[in-house]
């Protein structure tokens, strides 16, 4: 697998970062588009960082900002002008119905020298699909349709309302996606994963952090192997896991199967009055003490059977951890 944006209340603050980091004195080029049918953006940048927002098809154009990769070393325009020259190949263009946005090293580096943080800042209108990809920096993409494909090695990633298909791939950083809908599919190897008001089928895992998220709809899987797991208003199916944390889920409706699997942590949901469950329950304890009508066995550790006559699947398992279902 593969790690901007932090939970929960830092997101707001993330959304902008980009954006505030660029100064006027770091713009080297702007290039309009505004006369360009093109449908596809794809952006690319060793070290830097790429933010594409909507705009009207008038304003359409990309912004190059360029400094110094060492924030101690203050380039004048034509010092950054000789070392792009003679170190980077830059490429903003248009190739039929697709913008590039891209910038290479000629050679690598054996010393920072010669480094260039170089970043895109790109505002088209919102029926284009992207790929963007840096190997150390941060992604951020607003109000587009279309498939958004965003990979970082070493960087944060943020999307917010997209409508279409979203893949955000990161080693080490987190991602924050927030009010966006259709298939959604964030990985990281070392980072938090945050959803915010998202509708679809939503894939979230990480390796080490923590899933959190808030008003789900659709179908969810969302897995950490060392993290925590955290939910609520949910009205979506779920498949969630992890070996070391805890899991919590909060219903607003229950639309779908239920099933949550942990090794050394706890596993707690909450679910509204009235809902039909099918009950397979089993960890170092399980906990239904706020249970509505039901039918079957219930031991300490283990609980088969229904709850309100049946319907939805309720699957929990933990090796050395408690359950607890409330009915609220």
């Amino acid at each position: 697998m593969r790690r901007i944006f932090f939970i929960s209340i830092l997101a707001t603050i993330c959304s902008a970062s980009f954006i505030q980091a660029q100064s006027t004195n770091d713009l080297y080029l702007t290039k309009s588009f505004s006369d360009a049918a093109f449908k596809k953006i794809n952006a690319e940048t060793t070290h830097g960082d790429i933010a594409v927002s909507v705009v009207p098809a008038a304003n359409a154009r990309i912004e190059v900002y360029i400094r110094s990769s060492d924030s101690r070393e203050d380039l004048s325009k034509e010092q950054i002008k000789k070392r792009l020259d003679e170190y980077y190949t830059l490429d903003v263009s248009l190739d039929g119905d697709v913008v590039r946005a891209v910038a290479h090293r000629k050679v690598d580096f054996t010393n920072l020298k010669p480094s260039l943080r170089i970043s895109f800042m790109i505002y088209a209108t919102k029926s284009k699909s992207t790929v963007l990809k840096t190997d150390h920096g941060n992604l951020e993409i607003s109000g587009m349709e279309g498939n958004q494909k965003l990979t970082t090695d070493h960087g944060d990633i943020g999307a917010e309302n997209i409508n279409g298909k979203l893949l955000a791939v990161t080693d080490h950083g987190n991602i924050n996606v927030k009010e966006s809908n259709d298939d959604i599919d964030i990985r990281t190897d070392h980072g938090d994963l945050v959803l915010n008001n998202v509708k679809g089928k939503v894939h979230a895992t990480t390796d080490h952090g923590n899933v959190d998220g808030h008003v789900i709809d659709g179908v969810l899987y969302a897995s950490t192997d060392h993290g925590d797991v955290n939910f609520g208003n949910l009205t979506c199916s779920v498949e969630t896991s992890t070996d070391h944390g805890n899991i919590t889920l909060s219903f607003e409706k229950v639309s779908g199967d239920i099933k949550a699997d942990n090794s050394d942590g706890d596993i707690s949901m909450q679910v509204p009055k009235g809902n039909g469950l099918n009950l397979d329950l089993r960890g170092k304890s399980v906990d239904m003490s706020s249970a509505e009508v039901f039918s079957g066995s219930m031991n300490k550790d283990e609980v088969n059977g229904t709850l309100n006559g049946g319907g939805s699947k309720v699957y929990a398992r933990t090796n050395r951890g408690q359950i607890s279902l409330k009915v609220r």
